[in-house]
This record gives C-alpha cells, sequence and structure tokens, in this order.
C-alpha cells in the first residue's frame, strides 16, 4: 500500500508547494515587497533567525537531547526551511503587516533555495545527496513557481486575476491530499514517536522560536514582528522534505520528524498570533487615541 501511496504523496507535495507559490507570486503586489527589503532591520533579522540562528537552534537541541539519528536529521532539516506557505493567513489573523510578509516570503524562498544545497552536506549526517539533488526540488517547488506567478502578474494584471482562482483551488485540493496521505503513510510511525524524545525536542523548538523572535526584535512595531515570529515558528514542509524525498529507501523516522511538524507549528504559530496580538492591544489601549498622544 506504501508504495502505491508514496508517489501520489509526492505529486500531491509538489502541487501543494508550488500552488501556493504561485498563489503568491500572482498577488505579490512589489511595491510592497520592496518596502520590507527596503527595512534594513526586518531584513537582518530575518536573514539571521532563517538561516543562522534556528539552523543552529535545530542542531543544537536534536544532540543536547541525544536523538536518534534519523530524527535528528528530520528536525535539522526543517530549521533549514522557514516560512510556510500559509503564513499570509495567520500573519493577517495576528494584525501583521501583509507587505513586509511578501518581504519575508521572498527572503525565505531565494535564501531556501540558496541555503539549503549548501548547508545539508555540512550539518546532516545520514544523508548522502549531491547539491543538485537537493536544488532541483526546490527550484521545482519553491522558486520556480514564485517567479512564474510574479511574471504573469506583471504581464498581464487581469489574467493574472483571473488565473489566481484556480491555482487556489487547486492547491487547496492539492492541501487535502497531503494532510491525507500523510496519515495514510506515516500514521503509525507518528504514534511510535510519542516513547521518544521527537516531540519533546520539537516542542522546545517551536517554543524558543515562537517567543524569542517576536521578544528579541527591539525597535520593530507590533505589525513586523508578528511576521517575523509567525514567519520563523512556521517550517516549509515541502522544502524539508524534498532532499529526503529523493533518496531512495530513506529512514521514514526522518520522514515522520518531518510530518510530526507540520501540527506542531501551526498551534504554536496560532499561540503566538493570540499572545502577541492580545499584548499589542494592550499596549494600543494604554497609549490611548491618536489625538490624545497628540496633545
Amino acid at each position: 500500500m506504501t508504495e502505491l501511496l508514496m508517489p501520489m504523496l509526492k505529486i500531491s507535495l509538489v502541487i501543494f508547494m508550488a500552488g501556493n507559490l504561485m498563489d503568491m507570486g500572482l498577488r505579490l503586489d512589489p511595491a510592497d515587497a520592496l518596502r520590507g527589503l527596503r527595512n534594513v532591520r526586518f531584513v537582518a533579522l530575518t536573514l539571521i533567525w532563517g538561516f543562522v540562528l534556528a539552523p543552529a537552534l535545530a542542531y543544537g537541541i536534536a544532540h543536547l537531547m541525544s536523538l536518534e539519528e534519523h530524527y535528528v536529521l528530520g528536525l535539522v532539516l526543517m530549521g533549514m526551511a522557514p516560512c510556510a506557505p500559509f503564513v499570509p493567513a495567520l500573519v493577517a489573523k495576528g494584525k501583521g503587516d501583509l507587505g513586509f510578509t511578501a518581504a519575508f516570503m521572498v527572503l525565505s524562498a531565494v535564501g531556501t533555495v540558496v541555503f539549503m544545497p549548501l548547508a545539508v552536506p555540512v550539518m546532516t549526517k545520514g544523508l548522502t545527496v549531491s547539491m543538485w539533488m537537493v536544488v532541483k526540488p526546490l527550484l521545482i517547488m519553491v522558486l520556480i513557481p514564485l517567479l512564474v506567478g510574479m511574471a504573469i502578474l506583471r504581464a498581464s494584471p487581469a489574467f493574472a486575476g483571473r488565473l489566481l482562482p484556480i491555482v487556489k483551488k487547486t492547491t487547496g485540493i492539492a492541501t487535502v491530499f497531503v494532510g491525507v496521505l500523510c496519515v495514510a503513510v506515516y500514521g503509525k510511525g507518528l504514534l511510535s514517536v510519542g516513547g521518544s524524545l521527537a516531540i519533546a525536542s520539537q516542542v522546545v523548538f517551536f517554543t524558543v522560536l515562537t517567543t524569542l523572535t517576536y521578544w528579541v526584535a527591539f525597535g520593530m512595531p507590533h505589525e513586523q514582528k508578528i511576521v517575523l515570529s509567525v514567519g520563523m515558528t512556521t517550517r516549509n514542509i515541502g522544502a524539508a522534505m524534498a532532499p529526503l524525498l529523493m533518496v531512495p529507501d530513506m529512514d521514514q523516522r526522518a520522514l515522520i520528524m518531518v510530518v510530526l511538524g507540520l501540527p506542531l507549528m501551526v498551534i504554536f504559530a496560532l499561540l503566538g498570533v493570540r499572545l502577541f496580538g492580545r499584548n499589542a492591544a494592550t499596549d494600543a489601549a494604554s497609549a490611548g487615541p491618536v489625538s490624545a498622544r497628540v496633545r
């Protein structure tokens, strides 16, 4: 059964990732993205957290908690891949800046494609892949769909508007298939990690990412900090799984570790949105109306 479902999962995952990134490209206003990209502090924090601190955090937690080798591999790969495709919906819920969200997603997509092929051979053990084996799925699922969507929007906004609902519906169907197939393929394996430290390591990982990315973003308004927090808390599961799916007979525990991150990251992102949104509302209320502050 698994031999039949695995190709279906791979196809659904490609459609899910490519569709979400194309969806983003079809809606991405370059002016909005440029506004975020011109903010040096925001860009610096995004790159440092995304491609220095988060991978180091995953690597450190995995080894401090003495995880089994294949669980280490899954956690480290997740640490290299920030930003789930559904980040804009969570940012909107947290009253964040969607223009900065666009900038964050562009930085994450390009950074992942550049960083992962260089970091995977250095930071992972038990995964023997060439640089092209890492680059190829990332190009197909992340960078090319984003660039195609942006090119279509620039060439013909009217056509982009007609294409967007089709891409959105197709991606929605693929999302359902990915969820169902992950449960079907890895369901028993997910239950088996309960006795290991795999879940605990991910709880620590997401707790640190959710809180510190918001709290240490000094000098930035809530609208930008929540983008950084949600974007870093969520992980690009497709990008993290891509190198694993390229290896024949990969130990399922590495894939299970990545799949396990999906529900956990959604839970922590929603908790962060609720917690920090409440703090932002309290701060705004204590500051009083604009007219009162001006006087």
